[in-house]
């Protein structure tokens, strides 16, 4: 009797395994399904929600991954689902990589209708409405002849608009300023006057310094008020 009760034991015990087992097996089968449905609804969607939406996308997509790399380990006999795994995540690739390309068209279709001065109000206070700044800003305008006046106004906007700047605005005229610097060591093997020369080094050295504290203070300021 008691090696009856001994073989019954080990066979609820078995029989527990198996059902254990079995539902591992289904979870794991759920979770694969569950990352091939996820990825196929991504597919479904048009290149302009999936641009709009892609962080929220990319989150939604590692956690089920997760979920289906942890699937591979309890389903390590199912050639059909491993298959259908990495057939998924290659599927994924191709859509990320198509999003991404999306996004950065959209991004350099954006900057080249950006108009380069007109209504570009910033850029305007500093070089006149019509001189082009561009998105290359190799400022071919700019001439022996007027490179001392264009150093002056762009000085003279700064000292007076300075407070009213936030980082982004202080980003672009860092920007401007290397760029004009870069053309006026052109314009000086065009004939650039020793007196303007001299000038416009008195203008750079006054602009330098009040330039990188002006610019170092709004950086502070915005870093306080973000934590606030």
């Amino acid at each position: 009797m008691k090696k009856v009760q001994i073989v019954l034991g080990a066979a609820v015990i078995a029989f527990g395994f198996t059902s254990c087992k079995s539902e591992t097996e289904k979870t794991a089968e759920k979770n694969v399904d569950r990352y091939v449905t996820y990825v196929d609804s991504i597919n479904n969607l048009d290149a302009a929600e999936r641009s709009a939406n892609w962080a929220a996308i990319e989150e939604g997509y590692q956690m089920r991954l997760a979920e289906a790399e942890a699937a591979i380990a309890e389903l390590k006999d199912d050639a059909d689902r491993q298959k259908k795994i990495e057939e998924t995540r290659s599927k994924y690739d191709g859509v990320k990589t198509a999003a991404e390309a999306d996004a950065k068209a959209k991004a350099d279709a954006e900057a080249a209708a950006a108009p380069a001065t007109g209504g570009n109000t910033l850029a305007d206070s500093y070089f006149g409405a019509g001189n082009v700044v561009g998105n290359d800003m190799k400022f071919m305008w700019v001439n022996k002849d007027n490179i001392l006046s264009v150093y002056q106004k762009f000085v003279d906007t700064f000292k007076a608009n300075k407070d009213s700047y936030s980082r982004q605005d202080f980003d672009k005229i860092k920007a401007w300023y290397e760029a004009l610097d870069t053309r006026k060591n052109t314009v000086e093997k065009e004939g650039l006057s020793p007196e303007d020369n001299r000038k416009i080094a008195a203008l750079k050295v006054e602009f330098a310094p009040m330039f990188k504290w002006e610019r170092m203070t709004a950086k502070s300021n915005e870093n306080a008020a973000a934590k606030e």
